[in-house]
């Protein structure tokens, strides 16, 4: 089943919903079932959205108890718009493979879904980093807009990743967090900021930003004051500041850097 072709699942017509989770997913065997299963009992159904994965996620989420629906990725934005555009639902919950539905935030969700005022609302997270919970240093409460109802939300399709909803009406605010284990070793958080520090050198460059020399000095001290001082990363003592000088490499240095040696055009022409 992991490796079945990627085709669009039929989805069979039914009744609307109150309220769906919907699962992104990409390779994420070894997460899926506890984040299924954190959903399982609260919400009307469970679907997985997910990208073609290689590994057996597929299979591990339907015995799960999950549907799923396979479909090539192609941005963040476009594959939550497509389960919007898709699913029967009143409300959508979106949670990624690597997060938990606590039972208070469960309880908090479903009351928040009477509310007829609101369009959508943002859910604080816990984001866990290498085994440390996170206190400061932007990681806490890290507010995500990820309950939505679906006839007015929609999402800004110009968005790469970091994916903005657009809503039609109020929002509100949850107090009870999802809990995030974002990055499991120090290996994936370089992998992940290497590729977010290359989209924000692009996006730099298609502002027609042109930094000097001073830029890689000074970018990477603002960064630096900013997620340790301005956020509070000193909440998380030695931990946090690793953190504040890695992100003000990957953030304040890298994109600059690559913008004066133009090595996004010599790598697009390679």
């Amino acid at each position: 089943m992991g490796n079945a072709p990627c085709l669009p699942a039929p989805r069979t017509p039914q009744m609307p919903l109150r309220i769906t989770a919907v699962i992104l997913t990409k390779n994420e065997a070894g997460n899926i079932a506890n984040c299924i299963a954190a959903l399982k009992g609260w919400t009307d159904e469970v679907v997985v959205w997910d990208s073609c994965s290689q590994d057996d996620t597929r299979r591990v989420a339907q015995d799960a108890g999950a549907q799923v629906v396979a479909r090539p990725f192609d941005d963040y934005g476009r594959q939550r718009q497509a389960a919007l555009d898709s699913i029967n639902s009143e409300w959508i919950l979106f949670v990624d493979a690597d997060e938990r539905a606590t039972p208070a935030l469960a309880q908090e969700i479903l009351e928040a879904c009477r509310d007829t005022r609101r369009a959508g609302f943002w859910i604080p997270r816990r984001n866990f980093i290498v085994g440390h919970e996170m206190q400061g240093g932007g990681f806490f409460p890290d507010y995500q807009l990820r309950l939505l109802r679906r006839r007015s939300a929609r999402y800004d399709l110009r968005r790469e990743v970091h994916e903005i909803v657009i809503l039609e009406g109020e929002d509100g605010i949850l107090a009870e967090p999802l809990l995030h284990y974002n990055y499991a070793t120090w290996g994936q958080f370089h992998h992940k900021q290497n590729f977010y520090a290359r989209y924000e050198a692009r996006i730099l460059a298609e502002q027609g930003i042109r930094p000097r020399p001073h830029n890689l000095v000074l970018q990477p001290l603002r960064e630096l004051r900013r997620r340790f001082v301005t956020l509070k990363g000193w909440r998380d003592g030695w931990h946090g500041l690793r953190i504040a000088l890695l992100l003000a490499w990957y953030y304040g240095f890298i994109p600059y850097w690559l913008l004066m040696g133009n090595k996004l055009s010599r790598e697009s022409r390679g």
